[in-house]
Parts: structure tokens; sequence; C-alpha cells
């Protein structure tokens, strides 16, 4: 796991019990679209978000994760296999995949070795999968607060790799044969404190925290409450890009 990038060891309680989930719509397509509901390897799983749902769908899921913090707190499910092991070292056998899946995680991966291994272990019309959601939008008062956090007060915080979420993934050239992928996106009708939890959960925060004391959502709270009104919860939107692709 040499060169792992840790962004989220450090604060994987939060980040297990904030980051949202993802629509059944988007595991639908990807059970039609795989050759199979065999076996799916899942790299970058983080905490499981995504692997409840894939295995759900397919009979067998390989989850890994280079956190072992993260893989602590992924769910006991029947049919999974967790292990702790980076997206760029997979010990799956050659060809014997159906899918293989990353759910927000494929900017952190050495992208030039972690190709042959989705090359390698996909079965002859395989399915390759990433999806990534990048800013999400309640209303024009609280996006506006939301940038200012976002921009303002993180941007310096941020790692390089998230100019390719920014980007919907479009600057990552994958060596499959692209498959188009209907519009996704994620829905959650959220109280204020989850939302706040949820940007608490962003690498870049915890980076701020960590390097300057400072609890940069606390900074804009009284803002953000102010924007989000007397709402019991609103609806929090995520636009998901998905690049996927399929074996020859």
């Amino acid at each position: 796991m040499s060169g792992f990038k840790d962004h989220f060891s450090g604060h994987a309680q939060a980040y297990a019990a904030s980051r949202p989930g993802y629509p059944d719509a988007l595991f639908d397509w990807l059970a039609e679209h795989a050759p199979g509901r065999g076996m799916a390897w899942e790299a970058g799983c983080g905490s499981g978000q995504a692997t409840v749902a894939l295995a759900a769908r397919f009979s067998r899921v390989h989850a890994s994760d280079p956190s072992a913090e993260q893989i602590a707190r992924a769910p006991a499910l029947p049919g999974v296999v967790f292990t702790v092991a980076g997206a760029e070292d997979c010990s799956l056998p050659d060809a014997g995949c159906d899918l293989v899946a990353v759910a927000q995680a494929l900017h952190w991966f050495d992208l030039p070795r972690f190709w042959p291994q989705v090359q390698r272990v996909l079965r002859p019309g395989g399915l390759f999968a990433a999806w990534t959601y990048g800013l999400c939008s309640v209303s024009p008062a609280v996006d506006a607060v939301f940038h200012r956090l976002y921009e303002d007060r993180l941007g310096p915080y941020w790692p390089p790799e998230r100019r390719l979420v920014e980007a919907g993934y479009r600057d990552i050239a994958m060596p499959l044969a692209p498959v188009p992928a209907p519009a996704f996106a994620i829905r959650l009708d959220w109280t204020q404190a989850q939302y706040l939890a949820y940007l608490r959960s962003w690498s870049a925060h915890a980076r701020c925290l960590r390097e300057t004391g400072v609890d940069a959502v606390s900074t804009l709270q009284a803002d953000f409450a102010a924007a989000w009104g007397d709402a019991a919860t609103r609806t929090v939107v995520w636009p998901l890009a998905v690049l996927a692709g399929r074996r020859p």
C-alpha cells in the first residue's frame, strides 16, 4: 500500500456516520449491465456505504480498502469479504469478476497501477463503474453559505485530487470500452444537524481542524442556521457522475 493517501482514517467514525448512501437505481443499472451477478470487487470501499447494495445484487462481494479504521466500521454482510488492501494490489484471481465498482474513491487511486488490476480481474464483457458526487445543493440561501465554506474557508485545505471530483471524472482516461450511464442523483431529507455533520466529514475540514485547531463549520454555523430557517428537514441533492467501461 505504498503511496496510500489517507485522508479519512483520522475521522473514520464521523465518515461512516455522516456520508450519504447511493440511489437504488444506480445499483440496479450496475446489475443489469454486468454480464452476471456472481462476483463483484468494490475497490476503496471505505466503511461500506455502497457494499450493502452490491451485496443485495451479487452473490459474492470482495470489498477492499487500505484503511483498517474504515474497514473496522464496515457492517458484517453475508457473501461479503472485507479486506484491508490497496486498490492497486488486488488478491482476486484473473477473469473472475462480473463487476469492479468504485464509490467516491477513484480519485485517490494510483491509476497507472490500478487499471491493470481492473483489466486482470474482470471477466470478458465485465463491467467497470466508478461514481462520484461533487457539490450538493439545498436552497439558494444555504448554498451561498456552503460555497463560502467550501471555497473561502476550506479552499487551501482541499487535496489536488479534488479537481477530478469537481470535473465529474471527465479528465480520467479509462483503458476500457466506454459504457454510457444515465443521470443519477442522491436525494436525502436531512436535518440541519445531519447536513453539518456531513460537512465536517470532508477531508479538507479534517485537515483544517488538524492544522489550525479551527472547526470551519462552527465559524459559519449561525449563518447556516439563518439560511436553513425553521424547516425540520430539507432535501439535499448531489448529482452523481459515473465513469463506466467494459472489458472486451
